[in-house]
């Protein structure tokens, strides 16, 4: 199990995790502004230099996972990480990544009031050096808009401890009887088995009387989606795609969908690549698309979007699969792609 403790920059995370150890049997601290540190020593100065925060750099997301797997597996029992993460995207794609693995993740979030919060910004030298506290004071103070922004999405994900009138210590207990009796769940994120190898992948492209077609944000991994998901050891690929489809938005597709392209994706570790197929679903009627219905573990929205709107949504490699998708389409043909590029 891992119990992460989130909260904006200052809220006491790290000193609460400190505490806990000593009152959640068989647990470890991991930190992983470690691994951000060793990053620094790690990458080129140049690659450093594109980012404010190294949160933004994806090789930080994946080790943390990686590394948070690997302790738990070495030493078991719970680890305790104490992190702010204030991106939806980025608590996706980590907590994500951590289901994949079957680890079971308790969100904590700590909600001193914002009075409290900035006088103990204020007070914080913890560094013993005048000029690097008030550096940190001053990176707490700086992110505060952000945190206040990402609170609606954090008290409804998270179980919130307000310690605005506690001690560390008192803080620490309050978390760790919140974990221990039940009350901060299991976050409610899909879990989807880690990949060992290549993989066949069936998405289905569905429309509107406009022809706008139907995107889907996944909680589980940052960017949108196609509706769909992995073919099933045994399962025709087209009825895998009308499966998910109504596992994900809960409609029964009336017939099967007619395949528009199939495309070899490169493996790009640690992704091992594979086969992903594109099938048209046809168009919704307004009848239809008032029955969608998301299952919150796993989907957090859903809408129709134009080509055009469709390059802010996706990531390259789904981009490039869906402007091909939509060629054949138009030429009532099927396409074979190899990493996104027609061959044959």
């Amino acid at each position: 199990m891992i119990v992460w403790i989130n909260g904006t920059f200052g809220a006491g995370k790290s000193s609460t995790a400190r505490e806990l150890v000593d009152l959640i049997p068989n647990s470890t601290l991991y930190d992983p502004e470690v691994t951000g540190g060793g990053l620094r020593q790690l990458l080129p100065a140049k690659k450093l230099a594109e980012v404010a925060d190294y949160q933004d750099l994806p090789i930080w997301r994946r080790l943390v996972v990686d590394t948070a797997a690997a302790l738990l597996a070495e030493v078991g029992g719970v680890l305790l990480v104490p992190m702010t993460l204030l991106r939806q995207e980025y608590r996706d794609e980590i907590f994500g990544g951590l289901a994949a693995r079957r680890i079971d993740v308790r969100h904590v979030l700590l909600t001193p009031e914002e009075t409290i919060l900035r006088e103990r910004i204020d007070g914080r030298a913890a560094y013993g050096d005048a000029e690097v506290d008030a550096r940190v004071r001053d990176w707490c103070h700086q992110h505060l808009p952000a945190y206040r922004a990402a609170l609606p999405w954090l008290v409804a994900d998270a179980y919130p401890v307000d310690t605005s009138a506690l001690t560390v210590a008192e803080a620490a207990r309050a978390v760790a009887e919140a974990v221990l009796d039940g009350r901060a769940p299991s976050c409610g994120i899909v879990q989807t088995p880690e990949p060992t190898g290549e993989t066949l992948a069936a998405g289905v492209l569905l429309f509107d009387e406009q022809d706008r077609f139907l995107l889907v944000d996944p909680t589980y991994k940052p960017g949108w989606e196609f509706p769909g998901g992995v073919v099933e050891s045994g399962e025709p690929p087209a009825r895998a795609g009308m499966r998910e489809v109504a596992e994900e938005i809960g409609l029964e597709l009336d017939s099967v969908p007619r395949l528009l392209l199939v495309d070899w994706e490169r493996p790009q570790p640690p992704g091992y690549g594979g086969l992903r197929l594109l099938f048209d679903g046809g168009t919704l009627r307004t009848a239809d698309t008032e029955r969608l219905r998301l299952p919150g573990a796993e989907l957090r929205g859903w809408r129709f979007v134009t080509e055009e709107e469709a390059a802010d949504l996706l990531p390259p490699v789904r981009y490039r699969r869906l402007r091909w998708a939509l060629r054949a389409r138009e030429r009532g043909t099927v396409l074979n792609l190899e990493a996104g590029v027609p061959v044959g």
